[in-house]
């Protein structure tokens, strides 16, 4: 039997049961679209977190106070040594360190005249701007710490500008933060969000400032920039024996950018694939719906069997016959499938320009390919059933 004759015969035999058909195709189509909207999502939300996490950059490594370890209860009445300024100043001295940034952060009250609201407050130093990529669109960002005699300076978040000074200049204003009063030195430019923080609603003060603000002995965090070409661990190797000398032990815990993202991977690796999993049972329904359809089919179909073996069919071509209808039923499902998922994925690209949307042209080949191998499946028991119908035995039921 010719190519030819094999579609001649799919087309004839499905467009004389259209309604039938196109039930099945339907049911198909939404299983496949659930897998490919399920795999597109979790790409997408991957691609989004990743974004936002190296939106800073890439070669940043978190220093934080205390060892990430179990320990006995003799560990548990061990002190401590905190991060401190120092400790931020002695890092920034060495070899391929471009910028260290100490953190403190908390939430505060911020008053101006009438108008107050709580907000974020983030402690650092004269390098958040520069590390962290924040435009300063009027004034000028913290000056130089001075980590004994720190001064009362405040770099607003664009946000906070307007709910505190609305269209007025707040160069030159002062503000409380608490219980403290702090001079607005600088505005910051729109930032946006990180991870569902709104950078434009933040108040920037000097690290040492926010420590005494929020009683704090240490540093909630030293976020370490190093220079591009240079890999985390050949810097760790230079810096960890320096800061364990300079501690007297390792009490402190070290993070690279690199780890938080191949843990962030893993993560929402597990969550694209629960998804694609729960997509497949829908795909697996509409797998029974073809195997019904087939089946039923064959019983529908006898009198047409046994004719056609009374011709000369032989039980291998009238094999391929019925498989040939189940597998092109499940391609055609799987290609509207992707089709539905490609259309409401470029609508959400346009819709939302800011979220990566994930539109990939092998997950249309790999659809298709599950589809083949699924019409294939779920078409073989009734092709077999039809295929062991002898000429006479069908011409009778008829």
């Amino acid at each position: 039997m010719h190519l030819k004759d094999l579609i001649i015969w799919v087309e004839k035999s499905l467009s004389s049961q259209k309604l039938r058909a196109g039930l099945t195709i339907a049911g198909f189509a939404t299983g496949m679209a659930a897998v490919v909207l399920m795999n597109s999502i979790g790409e997408s939300l991957r691609m989004y977190v990743l974004q936002e996490f190296t939106q800073f950059g890439s070669n940043i490594i978190a220093i934080t106070p205390g060892k990430t370890e179990t320990f006995g209860l003799g560990g548990l009445l061990k002190t401590v040594r905190p991060l401190t300024l120092e400790d931020g100043e002695y890092l920034n001295q060495q070899r391929h360190v471009e910028y260290v940034v100490p953190v403190v952060a908390g939430t505060a009250k911020v008053r101006s005249l009438n108008r107050s609201r709580y907000t974020d407050i983030l402690g650092v130093n004269n390098y958040a701007n520069k590390a962290w990529k924040l435009e300063v669109a009027q004034g000028n960002f913290l000056p130089d710490d001075d980590i004994k005699t720190p001064r009362n300076f405040a770099v607003l978040g664009a946000k906070l500008k307007r709910e505190l000074f609305t269209n007025s200049t707040a160069l030159g204003q002062f503000i409380h933060i608490g219980s403290q009063r702090f001079k607005v030195v600088g505005v910051l430019a729109e930032k946006g969000q990180f991870m569902g923080q709104d950078l434009d609603d933040i108040a920037y003060i000097p690290a040492a400032k926010a420590m005494q603000l929020f009683n704090r002995q240490s540093l909630m965090e030293l976020d370490i920039f190093y220079q591009p070409g240079l890999t985390a661990v050949e810097l760790l190797k230079q810096l960890k024996p320096k800061l364990i000398n300079r501690h007297g032990m390792e009490d402190f815990t070290i993070i690279t950018q690199d780890d938080m993202l191949a843990s962030l991977d893993n993560i929402l690796f597990i969550i694209k694939v629960a998804g694609a999993a729960l997509g497949m049972i829908s795909l697996l329904v509409g797998a029974v719906g073809i195997a019904t359809i087939m089946t039923i089919t064959v019983t529908e179909r006898t009198a047409e069997i046994g004719l056609l073996r009374a011709l000369g069919c032989s039980e291998l071509q009238l094999q391929k016959l019925f498989l040939a209808e189940a597998i092109f039923l499940a391609l055609i499902s799987g290609f509207i499938g992707y089709l539905i998922v490609f259309i409401l994925m470029l609508i959400a690209k346009i819709v939302l320009p800011g979220i990566p949307v994930d539109i990939n042209i092998y997950v249309l080949f790999g659809s298709l390919l599950i589809s083949a191998i699924i019409g294939l499946i779920a078409g073989m028991y009734p092709a077999k059933n039809a295929a062991k119908l002898t000429p006479i035995d069908a011409l009778r039921t008829e």
